[in-house]
């Protein structure tokens, strides 16, 4: 190892251990080989050029689906963060990047371009349609908070981790509408991050508070609260406060509509516009993805966690089985009028019993549902019921490596002829497991009621000068005020040597030691403003790297 870009001063001290314990940094656990997996396909995903999909084709090819483009590349982001802000807070460089990727991604037209088609409405959405409305194709300005809503959050969750104001410029957020053969010529729409917000709040108020409108006529609650989440990142960014201002007219609203919970226990699947009815959801999906991310109203999700997943969840002796919907609803109704177990085999094998013959599907396609329910349990979950449904996973869902990423990949047979779920869809293959795995208990809670401030993210020590692209992973990147020591951990993702210049910023004045794997390699002398640099061979055994306040 050598270090470069250091003022040095002739006397440092001589009488420095020559050798670190680095278990006392064992409070700070190194992610696991399956986290950084996740984390490297999401690189693996984001860092393709231009209209490259590889994993990603939907079950609906119009994009109109649950497992759209746009909510896998969201929930790959919303993982990502989860893993800088709870795992890794000083790797800026590297997940800057990866953010940076996956938001440009977001912006390309085979993302929303769907929703000139969309826009035009339909009977399906809207029964009392007589003809179409006139289409339009800025996705943000009306409607559409399926993309906008994740979009906003996409972009705040930025803004917060890095403190960079690069979508407050303007034509930071550019549509551009150009098909080649049709339309009167190219059109480009034009937003920054506070002008989404505006227009998002524009329909909230259009709606009376209830939400905005996903497809046209519908307000889903779960859409719904990705802008929430991003309005009090952007207040805490902005020193403002949008977000206290909206909630008492959304619960308002919805308190109208005799709150989230329908008749059935679970909250309403959404409300029709034009008949201003709320109508309950028959499965848990859109539940669960709701409540992962209803932070502002955590006490009252968690509330109804023990209730929420009966008889859609099956527990097994080490794992959580996930219940085709006929299934589950019949359980939840025996339980209801003969107060059965809903765990117990007998109460699920009556149920199967009593459907049999009946399509498991209602739906045009199933929703990412075990995904959901992944990111659902590592929020609010109990103690050893993610692991339980991970385990599932890993049995039948088909975990598979490419490039040190890891995915779980597609497959078209929903159930096996034993009742074990065996599907297999992009969102929950790409994503929703990932996020589950890389975020941790309370941990959306946590972002909420603590999210990042520009003194936050300017004055702690930081680690960049490499990225994923240099085939390094990055398993643990901690400042630890107590010893006062920047501990980070790499390692190769396919076993090679790679020598990897490591920047440590923001290092308070004075001397440190830095150790490699506990032998003392250098003592230096920082000065303020300059920045630490260490040329660090890395290859498939863990390095620990320790940048010691003398």
């Amino acid at each position: 190892m050598t270090t470069t870009d250091v003022a040095s001063r002739p006397k440092l001290s001589t009488s420095i251990s020559q050798k670190l314990d680095m278990s006392r940094f064992d409070n700070h656990p190194k992610l696991t080989r399956e986290q950084a997996g996740h984390i490297r396909h999401f690189h693996n995903i984001a860092s393709l050029p231009g209209g490259e999909w590889a994993h990603m084709g939907t079950q609906e090819p119009g994009q109109e689906w649950d497992t759209a483009y746009r909510y896998q590349l969201a929930t790959m982001t919303y993982a990502a963060g989860a893993a800088h802000y709870h795992h890794l807070p000083l790797m800026r460089d590297m997940f800057k990047d990866l953010l940076l990727n996956q938001i440009n991604k977001m912006l390309r037209r085979e993302v929303w371009g769907y929703w000139y088609m969309t826009s035009q409405s339909g009977v399906k959405v809207d029964p009392d349609l007589k003809e179409l409305r006139k289409p339009w194709a800025d996705p943000v300005c009306k409607e559409n908070i399926m993309y906008s809503g994740h979009l906003l959050l996409m972009i705040s969750l930025y803004t917060m981790l890095f403190a960079d104001d690069r979508f407050d410029k303007e034509d930071s957020i550019v549509f551009d509408w150009n098909p080649i053969f049709w339309g009167m010529g190219p059109e480009k729409y034009s937003y920054t991050r506070l002008s989404l917000q505006d227009a998002i709040v524009q329909e909230m108020e259009r709606e009376n508070w209830l939400g905005v409108c996903c497809e046209p006529n519908l307000v889903f609650i779960v859409c719904n609260q990705f802008p929430l989440l991003a309005m009090r990142y952007n207040d805490a960014i902005d020193g403002t406060h949008t977000f206290d201002s909206i909630l008492p007219k959304y619960q308002a609203a919805w308190a109208k509509k005799n709150g989230f919970v329908g008749n059935n226990g679970l909250f309403r699947a959404f409300v029709t516009r034009r008949r201003d009815q709320a109508i309950d959801s028959e499965d848990i999906s859109h539940t669960v993805w709701a409540m992962a991310f209803m932070s502002w109203n955590q006490d009252f999700v968690k509330s109804l966690y023990p209730a929420t997943g009966q008889g859609f969840l099956q527990r097994m002796s080490d794992r959580i089985n996930l219940n085709p919907q006929p299934v589950a609803n019949k359980i939840r109704e025996l339980v209801q009028s003969e107060d059965l177990d809903p765990n117990a085999v007998d109460t699920l094998e009556r149920a199967r019993k009593m459907v049999q013959g009946q399509p498991l599907l209602r739906k045009p396609f199933l929703s990412p549902t075990f995904g959901y329910v992944a990111q659902w349990m590592s929020e609010v979950g109990n103690a050893g019921d993610l692991d339980a449904l991970l385990r599932h996973a890993d049995a039948y869902l088909r975990p598979s490596w490419e490039r040190g990423g890891l995915y779980y990949a597609r497959g078209d047979v929903n159930w096996d002829r034993e009742g074990n779920f065996t599907g297999g869809d992009p969102y929950t293959g790409n994503g929703g497991i990932g996020y589950a795995r890389l975020n941790v208990k309370d941990g959306q809670k946590k972002m909420w009621e603590a999210p990042w401030t520009k003194e936050d993210v300017e004055s702690r020590p930081w680690v960049g000068g490499f990225g994923l692209g240099s085939g390094v992973d990055c398993l643990r990147s901690v400042w630890d005020e107590e010893v006062g020591a920047v501990v980070v951990s790499l390692k190769t993702w396919d076993g090679r040597k790679e020598d990897v210049k490591m920047d440590v910023n923001s290092l308070p004045e004075g001397e440190w030691a830095v150790y490699v794997d506990g032998e003392l390699v250098r003592i230096v002398d920082v000065v303020e403003g300059k920045v630490l640099s260490l040329d660090v061979e890395v290859n498939g055994e863990v390095v620990d790297v320790a940048v010691v306040r003398v």
